[in-house]
């Protein structure tokens, strides 16, 4: 590969001295993710590379690869955290790559089990990276209060996608470009427990699939836990029973524009529950299309609407709202850094009820009237409670409190 003169940003780099084997040729590249991904260059046009040049650089084309397309990386420092678990294929002359993703991509094929091995090895573990993909619409509510729930993904597996226009193939809203902007929204967050996700395939997401697209948000539910994609091999994860998530302290809100860098927009602060912005004044531009948000406001507070879920921890015989701090553990949520006691137990609280007897997660309560949100979405359901779907997978609806039976707090504990 013939490098150039030398820049700035190619001393940089070179410095670091990383390089990629990539295709049978080797590369100069920037991490992403911990080693989930890389971004390439190269001086010279390779197919499938982009024109993206940068000011101070001589290597104008630029492609994002997943680890699993590297065949070796070259001056890379030891790994910071565990590497989370990577797809696996079962060796066999017979199948291969081709054959799986055509396997994944057939409803029929959600039994087949070289399709659920595959898809079982790629697993959630405490403190694991998730993201969500927002429009413009989403991540105003987020800022505002909103938690993570419904369809999400492993960054691991998704590092790759970095542009707008890659991004598309997980967004949930069923939304193209961003109201003209051209730029991707996320939220990112730390697992808190394996047992909070589950994967969208076999029996229990059958009904799920068979909803058809008047009924639907974004593309269709294939239950072989993995995204409709013509290109990707992208295992998708669901929260358990479709229900929100309490909010670990730290998760980013992040904007993905169309050069690919990533951006930090707001970090989560829990104490204060307020996302605190990140970005500077050269990102601001990119919430020029979020409804009802100032760029120029440093802290936006959620409110103290009521939440549908938080955690609770055990801490000297007592029961104490407990926050996610990973990968550090979880402690009580308090103020001051004297009082954030590690907890001896922690459990993830939820309120459940049956309506016209369709299990369901109970939101919140005004006036009598109850917000639900389907836990098993599927035609009878739908047809039952005239839920509406809100995005992929996530159908709500009010009900009467009269009406609403088996109402109960349930809550999940962890095994710390």
């Amino acid at each position: 590969m013939s490098i150039g003169p030398r820049t700035d940003d190619d001393t940089a780099r070179q410095r670091t001295g990383l390089r990629v084997t990539y295709g049978g040729a080797v590369y100069a590249a920037d991490e992403i993710a911990r080693g989930a991904a890389y971004e390439v260059f190269s001086a010279d046009e390779v197919t499938g590379f982009e024109w993206a040049p940068r000011p101070g650089s001589a290597l104008p084309w630029r492609r994002f690869v997943h680890v699993s397309e590297v065949t070796a990386v070259h001056g890379a420092g030891a790994p910071s955290e565990e590497p989370e678990a990577p797809l696996l294929v079962p060796l066999h002359r017979e199948h291969g790559w081709s054959q799986v993703h055509r396997l994944s991509q057939q409803p029929d094929a959600a039994d087949d089990p070289l399709v659920t091995a595959v898809r079982a090895s790629a697993v959630v573990r405490r403190g694991t990276r998730m993201v969500k993909v927002l429009s413009a619409r989403q991540l105003a509510g987020f800022v505002r209060g909103w938690l993570p729930h419904g369809f999400c993904f492993r960054e691991h597996d998704v590092a790759h996608l970095r542009t707008p226009a890659a991004t598309s193939v997980l967004r949930a809203d069923g939304g193209g470009s961003q109201d003209g902007v051209d730029v991707t929204y996320a939220v990112r967050w730390r697992a808190a427990d394996p047992t909070d996700y589950d994967v969208p395939a076999g029996a229990a997401y059958r009904g799920l699939a068979a909803l058809g697209s008047r009924d639907r948000v974004g593309p269709a539910v294939l239950g072989t836990g993995f995204t409709p994609s013509s290109h990707h091999l992208i295992p998708e994860f669901v929260t358990r029973d479709f229900a929100d998530l309490p909010m670990p302290a730290n998760a980013t809100l992040l904007a993905y524009p169309a050069q690919g860098p990533e951006v930090v927009l707001y970090a989560y602060q829990a104490e204060q529950r307020g996302w605190l912005r990140m970005a500077g004044p050269q990102w601001r531009h990119l919430l020029a299309a979020v409804p009802g948000l100032s760029p120029d406001q440093e802290y936006v507070p959620t409110g103290e609407a009521p939440r549908s879920t938080r955690l609770v921890g055990a801490y000297g015989g007592g029961e104490y709202e407990a926050v996610a701090d990973l990968p550090g553990g979880f402690r009580v949520l308090a103020l001051t850094r004297a009082a954030r006691y590690p907890v001896d137990g922690v459990s993830r609280r939820v309120r459940v009820a049956t309506w016209r007897g369709v299990p369901c997660l109970v939101l919140r309560e005004e006036s009598g009237w109850l917000r639900l949100r389907l836990r098993r979405p599927n035609p009878d359901a739908v047809l039952a409670t005239g839920a509406q779907c809100h995005e992929r997978g996530v159908y709500e609806t009010w009900a009467p409190g009269v009406e609403v039976t088996d109402d109960r707090v349930v809550d999940h504990p962890y095994v710390l």
